[in-house]
């Protein structure tokens, strides 16, 4: 496993959508053990290829960064959402844009299809906080960035003045 180094936010790979996974072989696997180190690192709930600087469709989420989330570590190879309903609103965040925060509206539930590594179908509903990482991974293999579907946006540094 590596580390590998965050694209961060204008860097035109970002907005590309993402390639299909054709065969899940030696490269995809090393792809998703160096995304989970890196995630790790870098203390995130989810990260797509993309921001590694890898056109393809591959995301892995971890939504036991919080306490309120069962601890659930996904690998998703090829996802997509097949059903959604309701309507929350929450701040996001990401490693390909750090300091910022935006309030984004998402499904309140998703359904979502991918392959493991194992080449396997498989279907994960979510709510709460793994239904928007859920939508914020698949956007990020669509080349969509938070921020595009954010009603405002702000400094986390604002956040951190209005606490004192």
């Amino acid at each position: 496993m590596a580390l590998r180094k965050i694209v961060l936010e204008g860097d035109e790979i970002l907005k590309k959508k993402a390639r299909d996974v054709a065969e899940i072989n030696e490269r995809i696997l090393t792809l998703l053990d160096d995304m989970w180190e890196t995630l790790e690192e870098n203390n995130g709930v989810g990260l797509a290829a993309p921001q590694v600087g890898v056109l393809r469709r591959v995301a892995v989420i971890d939504t036991g960064k919080d306490e309120e989330s069962d601890d659930v570590r996904i690998e998703l190879i090829n996802p997509r959402i097949v059903e959604s309903d309701g309507e929350a609103e929450a701040d996001e965040a990401c490693l390909s844009i750090p300091g910022m925060v935006g309030a984004v509206t998402r499904p309140a539930r998703v359904k979502a299809e991918a392959l493991n590594r194992n080449g396997e179908t498989f279907t994960i509903e979510g709510e709460g906080l793994l239904a928007k990482a859920l939508c914020h991974e698949i956007d990020h293999l669509d080349g969509i960035l938070f921020v595009d579907r954010a009603s405002s946006v702000r400094s986390m540094d604002d956040d951190d003045e209005e606490e004192e």
